[in-house]
């Protein structure tokens, strides 16, 4: 059991990118009060709990409903995630554009930015693999990495600096990329399979 939980932490913390999004967390938060960042993070942390949770259980039924199957969600996911991810490695800076603080916590931070299309492929991933326990375990202990490394994100970009946190953005973005052209690969072989 314990094997599972960590292969199904493992490309999960890959998928929510804890430490890739510190850099837009910081960039998107930058001079609210502490106040303010604490609100947002325990909105953020509360609306990807929520979207995740609710779409481990309700994914599969609305994929039923409107005729979409696992493979067309993950290729799509797949696609999504490695567009994201090139349009991350080519820009030259972080967001600058100001949001105000009440509508930051739910969108953008919450969803998609904590909680994507990667993170939602890659739940019904493991939910298929190792079954729904393993996938909400490895669901709420990426999202409490991401609770402290919010919650410490003044000091973590003061150790690694501004060039620091860009280079590990810009990695973590080439790491989302290939779980991205991962998730088309498998996704191409899920509906082969499916026709045979």
């Amino acid at each position: 059991m314990s094997n599972e939980i960590l292969l199904a932490f493992i490309p999960m913390f890959f998928a929510m990118d804890p430490l890739g999004i510190l850099a837009i967390f910081a960039g998107l938060t930058h001079g609210f009060s502490a106040a303010q960042k604490r609100k947002i993070i325990v909105q953020s942390l509360l609306t990807a709990i929520l979207v995740a949770i609710g779409f481990i259980f309700l994914g599969r039924a609305i994929f039923h409903f409107l005729g979409i199957g696992i493979g067309d969600f993950m290729i799509a996911g797949g696609v999504i995630l490695f567009c994201l991810s090139m349009v991350d490695m080519l820009s030259q800076s972080l967001p600058t554009r100001r949001l105000k603080s009440a509508d930051l916590g739910a969108v953008p931070i919450g969803t998609p930015l904590i909680v994507g299309p990667a993170v939602l492929t890659m739940a019904l991933m493991l939910m298929n693999q190792f079954g729904l326990v393993v996938a909400l375990m490895a669901v709420v202990a990426n999202i409490a990495i991401v609770a402290v490394v919010f919650s410490f994100s003044e000091k973590l970009i003061h150790l690694l600096g501004a060039s620091g946190s860009r280079a590990l953005s810009k990695v973590m973005s080439l790491l989302l990329a290939a779980i991205g052209v991962m998730m088309i690969r498998r996704g191409i072989m899920e509906i082969i399979a499916s026709l045979k």
